[in-house]
């Protein structure tokens, strides 16, 4: 009985890898943490970037970290501070907005202040900072918002910020039809490593991430650069568009 003989071959193909070469992206927060990382990243993938934020110093830092960035003062809780900004910038191709404090407070302790800040900063100010950007992006373009795990795995003093957040999701599902071919997404992140966290444990940060590593599928906390690859991808997916991108390390299954 003869044996069959099989031949195996290998056969390459020129493939074209997504890229930003070119690309004009805005990064809204673009100063530390999560912003930071996807300014570092749109600039690998050959990008011209503009960073936005409030503290020039922060951001004469971040422009020297990344190698070169075009800087822009505005602060996402006073939209008229970017009613002007978008005409002094040449067509922008992308818009991130990753800029947001993370406030955890129980409703019952919570004043009117309290609600209006949290919705300003994670709701009225990106959706006004949209706005503002409609008249500079290209049609080809896309615009990145940022949600959170807590829309989806709330904690005991968190309504308020999961309310914000969740709101995040349900807007890009709307303006991806509202605003086409503009594609519109967001990234939704876990716990991850980022300067905001310091204010939340303080001295018992490392034993408290130690922890929640523990707990996750992925056996690690997130880190910046994971959730910039994410929004990388978003950017240069051309037929991406009302999505919410999970980048939260399982955080939503355990």
């Amino acid at each position: 009985m003869n044996e069959a003989i099989v031949a195996c071959t290998e056969t390459t193909a020129e493939t074209t890898r997504p890229t930003l070469a070119g690309r004009h992206v805005v990064v809204i927060g673009g100063t530390s943490g999560i912003g930071l990382a996807v300014a570092r990243h749109v600039v690998r993938e050959g990008a011209e970037v503009t960073l936005v934020g409030r503290d020039p110093e922060r951001l004469r830092r971040a422009a020297e970290e990344i190698g070169h960035a075009r800087q822009c003062i505005g602060d996402v809780r006073d939209s008229s501070s970017f009613s002007s900004l978008f005409d002094t910038l040449p067509e922008v191709d992308h818009l991130v907005i990753t800029a947001g404090t993370a406030s955890l407070k129980a409703l019952r302790e919570s004043t009117p202040a309290d609600l209006r800040w949290t919705l300003e900063e994670r709701l009225v100010g990106p959706l006004s900072i949209v706005r503002a950007a409609l008249g500079r992006l290209r049609a080809t373009g896309s615009i990145v918002l940022t949600s959170g795990l807590l829309a989806e795995r709330p904690i005991r003093t968190g309504a308020i910020l999961a309310g914000a957040v969740a709101a995040i999701e349900a807007i890009v599902r709307s303006l991806a039809i509202e605003l086409a071919p503009i594609r519109v997404n967001a990234v939704s992140p876990g716990l991850v490593d980022t300067p905001l966290l310091d204010s939340f444990f303080g001295d018992a940060k490392h034993e408290a991430l130690a922890s929640a590593a523990a707990a996750l599928p992925t056996g690690r906390i997130g880190r910046p650069d994971d959730v910039a690859q994410a929004v990388g991808l978003l950017l240069a997916g051309g037929f991406i568009t009302g999505e919410v991108l999970h980048v939260d390390g399982g955080g939503r299954l355990v």
